[in-house]
């Protein structure tokens, strides 16, 4: 029996997008050295169960015949992690949120996706579905790669690093949130994720 072919599912982050760098940055490194690489890259939606939904129907449909590696950034990453309780996939973690139920309090109220341009309003019920999908403890910390920058000014970088500690790390001084450099990664993740 042959080898399933692989599948990268990339999950952007709050307000983000499939146009954003670091997505566009992984969609370009695959379409020129690995095309076997079916590259995944949905439009999350704006609030959290309608996004574990989406997640879990794109799951549903690809798993069967595909090997599945995530690549998660900010609050895609708080989602890989829940996707990886649930499946096991392995996951690269950029940036990630490690409690977005306690950093989306400031948000609530009128948003605005600045890549879509979609309006909507984040309430006290989408704090709580946040919560929900939370998993309390690394069953397996080793599926994790941890990409890090130490002046994220969205995130206390620290959280992240203490979150995965048991995990492989690669934390950078400086850099921010949409972490700096990112295209010396796409290639070492690939490798990560086995796929």
């Amino acid at each position: 029996m042959s080898e399933k072919p692989s599948l990268l599912l990339y999950i952007h982050g709050f307000n983000s997008s499939p146009q954003s760098l670091k997505a566009n940055l992984m969609r370009d490194y695959c379409a020129a050295y690995r095309p076997d690489i079916k590259v995944v890259i949905p439009q999350m939606a704006c609030f959290p169960h309608q996004a574990a939904a989406q997640l879990t129907e794109i799951v549903e449909k690809y798993q069967d015949d595909y090997r599945i590696g995530l690549v998660g950034s900010s609050l895609g990453g708080y989602l890989s992690v829940w996707l990886n309780a649930r499946y096991g996939f392995k996951a690269a973690l950029v940036n990630p949120a490690v409690k977005p139920y306690e950093l989306l309090q400031d948000f609530l109220g009128q948003q605005e996706n600045p890549y879509t341009q979609e309006h909507y309003v984040l309430e006290p019920k989408h704090i709580q579905e946040l919560r929900d999908l939370d998993v309390e403890s690394l069953q397996h910390p080793q599926d994790f790669w941890l990409l890090q920058q130490t002046e994220d000014e969205v995130l206390d970088y620290r959280q992240a690093v203490a979150r995965f500690s048991d995990s492989k790390q690669t934390v950078e001084e400086g850099g921010d949130h949409s972490f700096i450099g990112f295209d010396r990664y796409p290639a070492a993740i690939i490798e990560f994720l086995k796929l």
